[in-house]
């Protein structure tokens, strides 16, 4: 075949586009995001200062949730629930083996076991058909992630919960900023979950999360462990974490909220648009249901000879990343805890999952060049690819 990109066996590179970028974001929040870290430099509180409380009742408006607590990470977030319900050695928590290591570690760390459930394979968020069969008389808790940034299917998990005596806590760490049945991700369960990390929907410039809940006792319980269990200054009523925001990142996250409703928007049509154009040229892609949404954190679809495809689209500029290549419990420091044939669908969609560039800033003219030369690299494997 004659590939006019290919010249003495080496791709022109017209141009580079990041995986995710960042740049843009920061540009545009320069002067914003400058006066809010130069007030913190000026009144020095670096641990808990105001800006601290302004997010967290910033963050409490835009979800709904009566409560927002925000702690040094999304991580510390699940832990510090975790904690928060007591859970602990001889509990079981009901979550997905696909998803970010995290949502398991905190589980084990508390001397907890997980039960892991597989997902759909359309949509990659865990199956809430299957959730009750694996309720037994140790389950505390169930973990919905709500992976790629779509919401799962919180009304049956919730109901489940319910009839059942459970507490659910929504990992929202993809998906800050999504709606599910008309609620906001963060408010759709009586926990939630959610980060901060750059990378995310909503990013500060390094470590961040945030836990939603609207029970109070529960609220009050989180407040006291991020801050080593104290009630009161040097009173510690419980054991607890070093697990507070730091100022200075709370007030990068209040000066980049100017710009979410924004971008939100514009991974909204950057989806769908992406949708279309897959849709076009036969890719399967993640499914979203029709009474949800997704801020699209990640964009991802299925290819088959997954790293044939990527070594080929990084050698026309195109960046991908594989969220997740190994289910959680394949993994080795997990794998004695689940049994991987029970969850088949999680081990055949991490063989072909496959994210895309994507980021608010994601210029139309650079995603048609994506899913142009995607088109053409998968058109190829009709044939031997040329070396």
């Amino acid at each position: 075949m004659n590939d006019p990109w290919k010249v003495k066996g080496r791709y022109h590179v017209t141009r580079q586009i990041p995986f995710i970028d960042l740049k843009t974001a920061s540009t545009a929040l320069q002067a914003s995001l400058q006066a809010r870290m130069n007030a913190v430099l000026d009144h020095g509180q670096y641990i808990m200062g105001p800006e601290v409380a302004e997010l967290e009742n910033s963050l409490q408006a835009l979800t709904g949730s009566p409560y927002c607590i925000t702690v040094s990470s999304g991580t510390e977030a699940l832990l510090i629930s975790l904690m928060a319900l007591g859970v602990g050695p001889g509990d079981e928590v009901i979550t997905t083996p696909f998803t970010f290591i995290a949502t398991v570690e905190v589980i084990v760390l508390l001397g907890a076991t997980p039960v892991f459930v597989d997902v759909e394979a359309d949509t990659c968020n865990i199956d809430a058909t299957l959730v009750e069969a694996a309720i037994t008389e140790r389950t505390r808790a169930i973990i919905p992630v709500s992976l790629y940034g779509q919401v799962p299917d919180m009304t049956e998990i919730n109901q489940l919960a319910h009839t059942h005596g459970l507490k659910v806590i929504e990992d929202a760490a993809q998906s800050f900023g999504a709606t599910y049945q008309g609620k906001k991700s963060c408010n759709v369960s009586g926990i939630a979950c959610t980060s901060f990390f750059p990378s995310k929907p909503l990013g500060c410039f390094g470590d961040g999360g945030a836990i939603f809940t609207d029970d109070e006792v529960i609220a009050n319980a989180c407040r006291e462990i991020r801050v080593h269990g104290q009630s009161q200054r040097y009173v510690h009523t419980r054991v607890g974490v070093g697990g507070r925001m730091d100022t200075l990142q709370c007030a990068v996250v209040l000066a980049k909220l100017e710009r979410f409703e924004w971008e939100v928007g514009q991974r909204l049509l950057l989806g769908e648009s992406y949708n279309a154009r897959m849709d076009e040229i036969g890719i399967m892609r993640v499914q979203q249901k029709p009474d949800r949404d997704s801020v699209f954190a990640q964009y991802t679809i299925f290819v088959d000879q997954r790293d044939r495809v990527q070594a080929e689209l990084e050698s026309r500029g195109i960046p991908t990343a594989v969220h997740y290549p190994v289910p959680l419990n394949e993994q080795p420091a997990y794998r004695h805890l689940g049994d991987s044939k029970r969850t088949p669908v999680s081990a055949t969609i991490a063989k072909r999952v496959m994210s895309l560039p994507m980021s608010p800033d994601l210029a139309l003219e650079d995603q048609a060049y994506i899913v142009d030369k995607l088109g053409e690299v998968v058109a190829r494997f009709s044939e031997p690819l040329e070396v």
